[in-house]
């Protein structure tokens, strides 16, 4: 990931760990690529479970990454949905609202 992208706790981060980083870059980028799974799909896995853990910057940076690989509004928030009878409403619709947050600066 280059250096100017991300948000600014990620470009500090990278900044002050450099290898860090792009070696979490480069394990995530080769265990992309290891399988049938194409990108879309992935980042909207990668959202389900950052949504699980209530990570609200893993769910904006999976959901900025899945609508740049394509994936729909109501993708996203199908994903979330999903969700629901494993991880429970209120889990789900606070992910729901920073997903809101990503599109609305769409």
């Amino acid at each position: 990931m280059s250096k100017k992208r991300g948000p600014k706790h990620y470009r500090r981060l990278q900044k002050r760990f450099p290898k860090v980083l792009d070696a979490v870059q480069n394990l995530g980028s080769t265990v992309r690529k290891a399988g049938p799974l194409d990108n879309k799909t992935s980042e909207l896995i990668q959202l389900g479970v950052a949504a699980s853990l209530g990570s609200i910057g893993s769910v904006n940076s999976h959901a900025r990454r899945a609508l740049h690989a394509g994936a729909s509004e109501e993708e996203l928030q199908h994903t979330l949905l999903l969700l629901i009878s494993t991880i429970g409403f209120p889990k789900v619709a606070a992910a729901l609202s920073w997903v809101d947050e990503i599109l609305d600066e769409q």
